[in-house]
């Protein structure tokens, strides 16, 4: 009962909606009705601009960075971080403050790795930055960035950080399938900030 806690708590903290409440808040705007419609920080960087899309980034980051230290928070040094920062990482993609609309999972799974490795973070935002100068697309640098933190942790031999990494791997491919599908009939959108 007291594990059931911790994990309510994390899918709480996840749940929070930064695009939405940054975008309603200062620009009285609903981001779920503009864009992709995703509360995630590429729609608002899009429909809001890039100090509020900077703004979302973080508060997205931090709450997976968060969610890792509520066991030892709590008491519970027995339940390993990273379950704890799936529970925020589900929250963050099925949002019961919205709806269960939520964002596609990249920026609170970095923020887990960043406070449980912060190494693999640093590197997996290299890899983001440089296949996004690369190829303009965010989802693609998304996809890519999943696998090489894969890769990465199979040279860790740390068994919790692979499963883990693997799971929101496949969850940020596969909240992506229909970016992967316009990027197929060239109809994704580019950045134009980097």
């Amino acid at each position: 009962m007291q594990y059931i806690l911790v994990f309510l708590v994390a899918y709480l903290l996840g749940s929070i909606p930064s695009g939405l409440i940054v975008g309603k808040v200062f620009y009285k705007i609903d981001i779920r009705e503009h864009g992709s419609g995703n509360l995630g920080a590429t729609n608002s960087f899009r429909t809001l601009g890039k100090k509020a899309g900077t703004v979302v980034i973080i508060a997205d980051t931090l709450k997976g960075t968060l969610a890792i230290f509520l066991p030892v928070l709590f008491g519970f040094d027995d339940i390993h971080p990273l379950i704890a920062g799936i529970f925020a990482v589900v929250g963050h993609m099925f949002p019961i403050f919205a709806n269960f609309r939520g964002g596609k999972a990249v920026a609170t799974s970095g923020g887990l790795l960043l406070g449980y490795d912060p190494i693999l973070f640093i590197s997996l935002v290299i890899v983001f930055l440089i296949s996004l100068k690369l190829s303009k697309y965010v989802s693609l640098s998304s996809i890519i960035v999943s696998i090489f933190a894969i890769i990465y942790t199979l040279f860790t031999k740390d068994i919790p950080l692979i499963i883990i990494v693997t799971i929101l791997a496949v969850f940020v491919i596969v909240r992506h399938r229909t970016n992967i599908k316009r990027i197929r009939n060239k109809t994704e959108p580019k950045v134009k900030w980097i």
